[in-house]
């Protein structure tokens, strides 16, 4: 039975990583770029959730749906101030780029904010639910609701919509896409605005669980995220799902026990290292040649 609780427990958590893991397997399908900073957008998905249901006493849906677009605004700027000028630069020069706007977010809320954590407000009464002798909280469930709900609208604008097909096409071949006619800027800018909205999301779903935030609080998870796309094999979106469902039970099940508790991140490390030894692209990635 204790086993089946952490799968519960598991499960809740990785379909945060999932979410913010779908932001980075995206842009890096579409542009090669590690964005670094997309942990920080799920701290200011958190932030602007804070705001407006202290300050406007909003309930947990218009709460999430602005946190949700202001994330989104902050994606798209990024893209286009700091990432698209540098398109055409080496990659360790994005990387380079993408750790400063990171480090611009986390210093900049905490200059705004202040270094103390916050108390997210209680935006719905928790309560536990006991099913068959498990225990599963109300926002568990809403957490793992919400993420599957988003995960399945994803996958619909990807493969059901024709901004999804020119996200595809862009994400094959660039310069093939542009000569069919599809605007590459604009499809870019589509990418990180859904992934900076999954993020925000992300962000709110946390706070209501953890009821603390503060601005550095987007570091871990963020890493961790990465790791999950990564493992499932970063530019698959089916892999950054599974990857950070993987993610989550084992961070959960590692927690669970007193003698590796302390252990959990090495062990989730650990994890990838092992993954990436025997298939180098990550479970569901595909090994790329590139001319030289």
């Amino acid at each position: 039975m204790e086993l089946v609780q952490q799968l519960i427990n598991g499960l809740s958590l990785g379909s945060i990583y999932a979410l913010i893991a779908l932001g980075y397997t995206m842009v890096y399908g579409i542009i090669k770029l590690i964005n670094f900073a997309h942990g920080d957008i799920y701290m200011i998905g958190a932030f602007t959730g804070f705001y407006f249901a202290t300050t406007a006493d909003m309930s947990f849906i218009p709460t999430l749906i602005l946190a949700m677009i202001v994330s989104v605004i902050f994606g798209v700027v990024i893209e286009k101030i700091a990432y698209k000028p540098l398109r055409n630069s080496p990659r360790i020069t994005l990387l380079i780029t993408a750790i400063g706007v990171s480090l611009l977010l986390e210093n900049g809320m905490r200059y705004l904010v202040g270094p103390d954590p916050k108390s997210f407000p209680s935006l719905i009464d928790e309560s536990s639910h006991t099913f068959f002798g498990l225990q599963i909280s109300n926002i568990q469930l809403l957490t793992l609701g919400v993420s599957i709900f988003l995960m399945i609208a994803l996958e619909f604008i990807v493969f059901k919509t024709k901004t999804g097909k020119a996200m595809r096409a862009a994400s094959h071949d660039t310069e093939a896409a542009s000569l069919m006619g599809i605007n590459v800027d604009n499809t870019i800018s589509f990418t990180f605005a859904l992934g900076s909205a999954l993020a925000g999301a992300a962000g709110v779903l946390v706070a209501l669980a953890w009821t603390t935030i503060d601005p550095y609080m987007g570091i871990m998870p963020g890493l961790k995220a990465f790791v999950a796309a990564v493992l499932g094999g970063i530019g698959s979106i089916p892999g950054a799902l599974i990857g950070g469902i993987l993610i989550g039970i084992t961070e959960t099940f590692s927690k669970s026990f007193e003698m590796t508790s302390r252990l959990s991140d090495a062990i989730t490390f650990s994890i990838l290292i092992i993954i990436l030894l025997v298939k180098p692209a990550g479970l569901l990635g595909k090994v790329t040649r590139e001319k030289v």
